[in-house]
């Protein structure tokens, strides 16, 4: 053995004879006990969403000195003392006599802060979706519904045992889409062949037995009161392997209206289980936000989701509004429908939506109105409003990866990059908290963003590698990708990403215009301009009459000086054709404003931004073009 090893040796037999592993084990179990109660009561007692991170800070500063301490001292039953070198303690040599060892304090501390631990983590790793095993293979729900007991002591409601069962079965029957019911017949031959005509014998066991014999995971049962002239029906909604009731049911009535009871309580039944499948298949962050009592409202909800975050917003346009045609208050369908619109520049149609939905601030919630003043806000204000909203949903809610996407987005709008990585990080880490994927791979290309506008490439190349995992064949990451290896000069590299965007981008039936406009942009960001107004040439000649191809290529002119006097004639062929365009005014400004004609360039970008404020939304470039010719008209009148 060398004697470096004999040396590591010898300081791992001390740091175990000066007891410092037991000493960390108690430290670390302390530490995650702290941390669980810290996390637990900070909600309820409303603490700042800093308390955290200081409890944390404060523990690894407490570890340190714990360290030291179990190395220099001792506790024995003589109080604290000094722990002796190893020299000493060999010189009092070593006792002959084996005695049993007692149990000691610390013994008793560890086990029972074993035992805590324990409880604190099984609600964490234990705690399964309780839908998921009353689920089948192809994501339906199974139903055994047995027949209704009658307890009323009155033989004439013994008619309806039979004809609860029914109307239930007829019901969920309805929704074969999400629900796969056990007829009747299967049902009533399981009983008669066992015996059970007498429906008072049939135990929660035995009902969960016939359920299992029909592959049904979940079992209906329930029973009939009645006090004096009030009908009382009770169900129960049981897992079936577990029997285990997972949703009670209970309403009343009169005896002459049994009919009406029972399709309420069909209605009740039916929008529980399909609303709860639906959740499932909802992203988890949007779950809570997403309330209706109409399954179908709900389902169209769910679907325009998806495509909303596909990127297919005249899709979940179609999806929301049949939502909302089912429930005309459902917050959720109204707010996004709104977004959908806006995602499509279809700014008349997104502020109409913004209003109807502003005027229901009275049947909110909380977090709904919030979310609604923030919409408004940034519909007819300006973004620098806007941040205060997300972040009180922050306070609201600090484990909501959207309102910290939100405000990154709002951040990186204003060119805050520095104050948009932490947002947008923290979005991502929530996601990572719940091994599950982002929404969109927009979270993935903002933070990205933010990273290459503040030169930190190699944050913004390993981020892009994650993406690539959730995102495999998404067009806008291969975009990014290309920018980031043309800016920092590989380009093998962006040439592998520059044909992947080709293929997706044709895949999905991209005009050969429009192929030729993304990788102008992708040249156009990479500072490669040469190419760059090439591709925009292109795009152009494919397309000559399409006035926006005509606008972009003249906006590229005069931003980059290319030749501001050809784009200042490009866009006003554009304006002729339309004159109030406010971004055709906004770039025929900005060419006057570099061409030093600054009084005219201000007044042609007051009308500009007087014109987008009515129509659009806020645009922060256009402001900073605004603001520019104000200072240079000041200027010229101060000198």
């Amino acid at each position: 053995m060398t004697q470096k090893s004999r040396g590591f040796q010898k300081f791992w037999q001390e740091l175990k004879r000066r007891k410092v592993f037991k000493v960390v084990a108690m430290y670390a179990g302390t530490a995650f006990i702290i941390l669980q109660l810290v996390d637990i009561i900070a909600q309820p007692l409303q603490l700042p969403t800093w308390t955290m991170t200081l409890v944390i800070v404060l523990l690894c500063i407490g570890f340190i000195i714990t360290l030291l301490i179990a190395w220099i001292y001792d506790i024995t039953p003589e109080g604290i003392k000094k722990t002796e070198s190893i020299e000493e303690a060999k010189n009092e040599g070593f006792k002959a006599i084996l005695v049993k060892r007692r149990i000691k304090i610390s013994d008793i501390i560890v086990v029972a802060m074993a035992i805590v631990i324990l409880i604190l983590l099984y609600p964490k790793v234990f705690n399964k979706d309780k839908f998921k095993d009353i689920k089948d293979a192809d994501g339906r729900i199974s139903v055994a519904v047995m027949p209704f007991q009658n307890m009323t002591n009155d033989t004439t409601w013994n008619v309806w045992q039979d004809g609860i069962q029914y109307n239930l079965i007829t019901s969920l029957s309805n929704n074969p889409e999400e629900l796969k019911v056990r007829q009747i017949e299967s049902i009533t031959g399981l009983l008669q062949s066992k015996g059970l005509t007498n429906y008072s014998s049939i135990t929660p066991s035995i009902a969960s037995n016939i359920s299992q014999n029909l592959d049904a995971n979940v079992v209906i049962q329930g029973n009939i009161n009645q006090g004096g002239p009030t009908i009382r029906i009770n169900a129960q909604l049981v897992d079936s392997k577990t029997e285990e009731p997972f949703k009670s049911f209970q309403i009343n009535g009169s005896a002459e209206n049994i009919l009406l009871i029972i399709d309420s309580l069909s209605v009740m039944i039916k929008n529980f289980l399909i609303i709860s499948k639906l959740e499932k298949e909802g992203t988890i962050d949007i779950q809570h936000l997403a309330s209706t009592n109409y399954p179908e409202a709900y389902r169209d909800f769910i679907y325009g989701h998806k495509e909303f975050f596909k990127g297919d917003f005249p899709a979940a346009v179609k999806l929301y509004s049949q939502a909302i045609a089912i429930d005309s208050n459902y917050i959720s369908a109204i707010f996004f429908l709104s977004v959908a619109y806006l995602n499509q520049d279809l700014y008349s149609e997104a502020k109409k939506w913004c209003l109807k939905l502003y005027g229901k601030r009275d049947q909110m919630t909380r977090q709904q109105e919030i979310m609604t003043n923030e919409l408004y806000t940034e519909y007819f204000d300006t973004p620098y409003e806007a941040i205060k909203y997300f972040k009180q949903l922050h306070e609201i809610d600090d484990q909501w990866p959207t309102s910290y996407f939100q405000l990154g987005r709002i951040y990186n709008q204003l060119h805050q990059y520095d104050k948009a990585i932490p947002e947008l990080e923290k979005a991502l880490e929530i996601y990572n908290k719940w091994n599950s994927k982002p929404m969109w791979v927009w979270n993935y290309t903002g933070l990205g963003a933010a990273y290459h506008y503040t030169g930190q490439f190699k944050k913004e190349k390993k981020l892009y590698k994650k993406a690539e995992e959730d995102f495999p064949d998404d067009y806008f990451l291969k975009y990014n990708q290309a920018i980031l290896a043309l800016t920092i000069g590989d380009t093998a590299e962006a040439n592998e990403y520059i044909q992947k965007y080709i293929f997706l981008r044709q895949e999905e039936s991209a005009s050969e215009a429009a192929i030729k406009g993304g990788l102008a942009g992708i040249y156009n960001i990479a500072g490669i301009l040469d190419k760059a107004e090439a591709y925009y040439r292109e795009a152009l000649s494919l397309e000559p009459e399409n006035l926006g191809r005509q606008s972009t290529l003249a906006y590229f002119l005069i931003d980059k000086e290319r030749s501001i006097s050809q784009g200042l004639e490009l866009i006003d062929k554009a304006l002729k054709i339309s004159p109030d365009n406010y971004n055709y005014l906004n770039t025929k400004g900005w060419g006057l404003y570099k061409q030093g004609k600054f009084k005219e360039a201000l007044e042609i970008l007051q009308k500009s931004w007087d014109i987008r404020r009515e129509k659009a939304i806020y645009n922060h470039e256009a402001y900073l073009h605004l603001e520019a010719a104000k200072k240079a008209v000041a200027s010229q009148k101060n000198n």
